[in-house]
């Protein structure tokens, strides 16, 4: 038997009102076409190390329509399979005036869905939601499935992935059972994205992601002090490299608009040789050595390349933020964005929307308490207390992860400026919810600023999707949170001159631990956010039922313009009534 046409996908990527990006991983160099309703659209694989994808650019759709889909690679049918127990493949566009359904979270490790991996891994709350929604087709369908960092782990290998390295190489010299190069990266995300309920999901529902630590490394430029230690080892150049090559390939492709991939350079080569402009004629482009070469520059000039975007669904804006790669590490200018990034997030940061959306992997509104101890730490690694407290304040900042927003207190108080300005309607009118989406702690909750005049600001956190803390663990996250970091944060933050924070925040919900999904609805009476988990039964672990795990239901301060009542998703649920309880399906 040959080898299947697919290696992954096909996953459905950025989607508008009249347009659909289609990626696939093939197993050879082939043409993939992708046909729905007597039309067919088609493009030819580019290779990277060897292995082979496209990006089909579907355009020419009606605005709110859900077209099944099939797909063919060389002239067979690879998608849907023939023996597939899940729904047809959709290919769901925007409307407008459509109020925006948005599945968000973050963390999520790939094993295996039975009972040996449930017991490690917990229920995969992906999985989960894929298999309500292909059993339960009423439930109404997410217009994105939001990704908030952390897809794969290439410093944190599982079994299956430590097998694969040890067929390659010694996996006892560095980096040992971490990743080493694109290889390893492929077969990572083949595994994180090839089990048949997930692979179906991402096949119907559109999905955008943004990267954060473990993509490529735990606290990944946490620090000038940190990035040295990793340069100064013999394997970092090549993970580096190889993390941002294969980050834009798999997820960061897919992200970008169809005006966007017209500016990228890598897409316009690409597009090129679909054109036949190439001077490969027929042979399949090989995008490695100019891939490598943008992916070492990205590292090395961080400003060369930009990895945030922002998309626009009707009354609702969505702006996704790297808080990662765009870091300024040198003590004098210490940011989490730098400052072309915090510009082009200032031009984003607008009014006249009814809700204004902020992806970004790092929560911006950590528990009070912890916020003080990482403003506290960051003073105190950069030299606050002489020298000897930065080399302590530094080890650790890296044992026990003290690099968020908080721990970055000029960005913090930038963006905290521009989002202030936003809501009390300096720059238009005043969206009614401003809400940061976040994920990189692996516990959930939300909390709000106190503010009794303009737009509401909020935190969601929703991570881990599969990848549970310990139960000693959750203990110390616990305590560090919510115990004792709350009365000794802000008094060690004072100790040390830190500025108290430009507002306050309180709890609305959580913490909770448990691996979950959450899901984001602008409804008549509010924006509405449900967290829900997956739960298998011991004899049946790879059928697991959604249950919630918490709940909220922000209302507006003041009157915003009502979101449209036509809901979105495949026709099914289209033509079915909506409930009376926002936060129902």
């Amino acid at each position: 038997m040959g080898k299947a046409p697919l290696v992954l996908g096909p996953m459905m990527r950025n989607v508008d009102q009249t347009s659909a990006s289609i990626w696939v991983e093939t197993s050879e160099a082939a043409r993939v076409v992708v046909r729905a309703e007597a039309r067919s659209w088609q493009a030819r694989t580019f290779s990277v190390r060897g292995h082979h994808y496209a990006l089909v650019e579907v355009d020419g759709l009606q605005p709110g329509s859900s077209i099944p889909y099939s797909l063919e690679v060389n002239g067979l049918q690879a998608w849907p399979e023939l023996d597939s127990p899940f729904p047809p493949p959709v290919i769901p566009t925007l409307a407008a005036g459509r109020q925006l359904r948005l599945a968000f979270g973050s963390c999520r490790t790939s094993t295996d869905h039975g009972k040996s991996g449930n017991r490690t891994h917990g229920v995969d709350s992906l999985r989960a939601f894929a298999l309500r929604l292909a059993r339960e087709p009423e439930h109404r369908w997410p217009d994105l499935l939001l990704f908030l960092g952390d897809q794969v782990y290439a410093d944190s290998t599982t079994k299956e992935m430590q097998k694969f390295i040890r067929a390659r190489r010694n996996i006892k010299e560095p980096p040992g059972k971490e990743l080493k190069d694109y290889e390893e990266y492929a077969e990572l995300y083949r595994l994180a994205y090839s089990d048949e309920a997930n692979r179906w999901l991402l096949s119907t529902v559109p999905s955008a992601m943004i990267f954060d630590d473990h993509d490529v490394r735990d606290d990944w430029n946490a620090s000038l002090s940190w990035k040295r230690k990793m340069e100064a080892t013999s394997w970092w150049h090549g993970r580096i490299v190889a993390g941002l090559t294969s980050y834009w390939v798999y997820q960061h492709l897919g992200n970008l608009s169809p005006a966007e991939r017209a500016t990228d350079p890598l897409w316009r080569r690409i597009a090129a040789y679909q054109a036949g402009n190439d001077d490969g004629g027929d042979r399949e482009l090989d995008l490695t050595e100019d891939l490598e070469a943008f992916a070492d520059r990205a590292d090395k000039e961080p400003r060369s390349y930009r990895w945030s975007y922002c998309r626009d669904f009707g009354s609702t804006r969505l702006i996704v933020v790297d808080s990662r790669a765009a870091r300024e590490l040198a003590p004098e200018r210490r940011a989490l964005v730098d400052e072309d990034e915090l510009a082009w997030l200032d031009e984003q940061l607008q009014g006249g929307f009814r809700h204004l959306l902020i992806g970004t992997s790092l929560p911006f509104l950590l528990p009070p308490g912890l916020h003080h101890v990482e403003s506290w730490n960051e003073a105190m690694s950069e030299g606050a207390w002489g020298p000897l407290a930065g080399w302590i304040g530094e080890r650790l900042r890296q044992a026990i992860d003290l690099e968020h927003w908080a721990a970055f207190q000029n960005s913090f108080r930038e963006v905290a400026g521009l989002v202030q300005e936003v809501a009390d309607g300096r720059r238009g009118p005043a969206p009614a919810i401003i809400a940061f989406l976040s994920g990189d702690v692996h516990y959930s909750y939300a909390s709000e600023v106190q503010r009794s005049t303009g737009s509401r600001i909020v935190q969601a956190v929703c991570s881990p999707i599969r990848n549970p803390l310990p139960r000693l663990m959750r203990s110390f996250t616990a305590v560090m949170s919510y115990g004792v970091a709350t009365p000794v944060g802000a008094l060690v933050a004072r100790s040390i001159k830190v500025p108290e924070p430009p507002f306050m925040w309180r709890g609305l919900k959580g913490p909770w631990f448990d691996n979950n999904l959450a899901t984001l609805e602008d409804t008549v009476n509010g924006l509405a956010i449900r967290w829900e988990k997956g739960e298998a039964d011991r004899k049946d672990p790879e059928h697991p039922r959604v249950r919630e795990v918490a709940r909220v239901l922000l209302e507006p301060r003041q009157a915003a313009a009502p979101p449209s009542a036509q809901p979105a998703g495949p026709p099914s649920a289209q033509q079915s009534a909506r409930r009376s309880d926002p936060l129902q399906s």
